[in-house]
């Protein structure tokens, strides 16, 4: 897998909303998107090239996904997914209503998905964490790396990049 097409993407969040919000914690890093980088033309591209991907996949299911962030974060997507694109069985509730179950069920979809890709935890670009916090960075890398294992023909848009900034 390309790591450098991997590093391109950030969440959409501007810098000052980012600060005012208060969700960073102490010692932690998160990266954004420069403001200036927010209607990347290659970055809405592959955004929907992904939505329009799983829609495809999922179709039978009847599962419509609009957002990739407010969509996947719960884990039910990504469940609905891996079964389709993998022939996995995973080991958890189809729908999760309380955060703590959808933590639950996350660790376990991530946990199998990193098995698949044969990734360990230091090269992993997203964590349930961040699913959960609807990270739009998090959520892309996630799903390219998802298309690239199941669907390594898949022509997924070349050359997507913007700038981002890291708050430590």
């Amino acid at each position: 897998m390309d790591a450098d097409f991997l590093n391109a993407f950030t969440q959409p969040s501007t810098l000052d909303q980012f600060l005012t919000e208060d969700v960073i914690a102490k010692g932690e890093k998160r990266k954004l998107i420069k403001p200036t980088s927010g209607n990347n033309p290659k970055l809405e591209e592959l955004k929907l090239f992904l939505t329009e991907w799983i829609n495809r996949a999922l179709k039978e299911e009847h599962i419509v996904v609009k957002s990739l962030e407010e969509d996947l974060y719960d884990g039910l997507v990504l469940h609905h997914l891996l079964e389709n694109l993998g022939s996995l069985k995973l080991d958890v509730e189809k729908i999760a209503l309380t955060e703590n179950k959808q933590r639950q069920k996350l660790s376990v979809i991530l946990e199998v998905v990193a098995k698949c890709l044969q990734l360990e935890e230091s090269q992993l670009k997203w964590s349930v964490e961040s699913i959960l916090a609807k990270d739009l960075l998090s959520t892309l890398h996630l799903l390219v790396a998802i298309a690239k294992h199941f669907e390594p023909t898949l022509a997924l848009p070349p050359n997507v990049q913007v700038e981002t900034i890291t708050i430590e």
